[in-house]
């Protein structure tokens, strides 16, 4: 078997990323995966096909709400919901594809099958076994299960389930208010079913800005989501082809049933590293299950690596990147740094919500003082034109320093808004050289610049 320098496990975006900085890097490399196509969870079955869905169901909400005050008339669209779901899967195969390409452009070896490690240098897959100077695990991470409740993909469904549904069901229950929950619990409410979102906490978004998360939720209650806060789930069962939900509320320990057509079990992730042989070799692992590693992601065992979901940090497609390509340049001998203070979080629903850095409450617990600036969408020319108002942009600076801490955006276009708060990060700036920078006009991105004039003598639109 030929021997590589660096060998990745899994082919998400940490994965073939990390893969394709190392071969840029003049490192001969190889990816071990067993699915039949590239990409990992986020690609075949995450974020990719829900973007589809949430973009296809949100240009139908445009077209029922919005089309006929824009002078648009005509019947509104019916759903094709076989054809909708063919859109999603052209869209998972561009981007497969995509990667597939990459990896014959930049030399790198595809090696079919799932791997595992023998020992420190050696990859087997199947009954062949490769050398590698470098093993990097970057296997991801599945659905954490929940007691009492059994997956069986047709009527109690995981996010994998949830993207491929016979049809669309009349209600819908989804245990767990996070990111995955709400996005495809948007998905369904905007084709018609009725939604019923049950979480343990008395909030929604765990780890959100509380002021971000309570707009959050009166905006896709508006939508027709509703949601059961402070109930812990006891379980899910099936019978014929409905499924009931049994939960106890938390506050006075009375006990209550839900019955939908399906219920999505949404209440986050676990890493992923069966098979590998990681307990045989002895890495060391955290008590949450993921692979403990040093600044370096190597773990105890020399030569031995691990990115993305599988270690410690947010389960984030790019900061698994992020990772993947630190990885692979500090094998190559260069001294990568990842900023962990600066990773974004997005919730693609509409609107979206984007977020960065410390929260309220972050700081708050760390006793730093700090300032609010803080602009409604309604005072923004362009987000008004287009039925966008809802929703604010709020950046927190050190009260002294005047140094942006966070940003939290609520509102049209949060996710790519929040990425000119994180260069502003990356480079130390105050929220003054923010307010002090030209935006175009008129564009959502003029809300960023009149929050960061809130931090100072106040915004001009309001």
């Amino acid at each position: 078997m030929s021997a590589y320098d660096v060998i990745f496990i899994g082919s998400g975006p940490g994965g073939y990323v990390g893969a394709i900085r190392a071969a840029q890097l003049g490192l001969k490399t190889a990816v071990v995966e067993g699915r039949e196509t590239l990409g990992g969870t986020c690609l075949n079955v995450g974020c990719i096909p829900s973007k589809a869905l949430l973009h296809a169901t949100h240009m139908l909400h445009e077209a029922q709400h919005n089309f006929g005050t824009m002078g648009l008339k005509g019947k509104a669209p019916s759903v094709d919901w076989k054809q909708m779901l063919q859109y999603k899967d052209d869209t998972i195969g561009q981007n497969t594809g995509g990667i597939e390409f990459l990896f014959k452009k930049n030399k790198i070896d595809w090696i079919k099958g799932w791997g595992s490690i023998p020992e420190a240098g050696k990859v087997k897959v199947g009954d062949d076994v490769h050398d590698a100077k470098h093993i990097i695990v970057a296997t991801g991470s599945e659905v954490s299960p929940l007691k009492g409740v059994e997956v069986d993909e047709k009527t109690i469904v995981s996010s994998t389930g949830a993207l491929t549904l016979p049809k669309v069901p009349k209600q819908m229950i989804v245990i767990g208010a996070g990111v995955i929950g709400l996005e495809l619990g948007s998905v369904y409410a905007r084709l018609g079913a009725e939604v019923t979102v049950i979480e343990y906490l008395d909030h929604i978004t765990p780890g959100q800005d509380a002021e971000t998360a309570r707009q959050f939720q009166k905006m896709l209650t508006k939508q027709g989501l509703k949601f059961i806060l402070g109930a812990a789930v006891q379980s899910a069962t099936k019978k014929g082809n409905k499924a009931t939900v049994s939960y106890k509320l938390r506050k006075d320990d009375s006990e209550h049933t839900l019955t939908a057509d399906t219920v999505l079990l949404a209440t986050g992730r676990r890493p992923y590293t069966d098979g590998l042989g990681l307990a045989e070799l002895g890495v060391e692992m955290t008590d949450r299950g993921q692979i403990k590693t040093d600044d370096h992601y190597r773990t105890n065992v020399d030569g031995i690596y691990a990115i993305g979901d599988a270690i410690a940090g947010p389960m984030l497609a790019h900061k698994a990147e992020d990772e993947g390509m630190a990885c692979a340049e500090g094998i190559a001998g260069q001294h990568p740094h990842v900023n962990y203070g600066v990773i974004p979080g997005v919730i693609y629903t509409h609107p979206e919500v984007g977020s960065v850095g410390e929260t309220e409450e972050t700081l708050k617990e760390a006793g730093r003082a700090y300032k609010v600036g803080k602009f409604s969408f309604m005072g923004n020319a362009r987000a008004k034109a287009n039925f966008a108002g809802d929703g604010f942009v709020k950046i927190l600076a050190d009260k002294e320093t005047d140094r942006i801490l966070g940003a939290h955006i609520i509102g049209p276009m949060a996710g790519d808004l929040i990425h000119e708060i994180c260069v502003a990060m990356e480079f130390g700036a105050a929220a003054e050289d923010l307010a002090r920078t030209c935006h175009a006009h008129p564009t959502y991105s003029e809300a960023v610049r009149e929050a960061a004039l809130a931090c100072g003598d106040g915004p001009i639109h309001m």
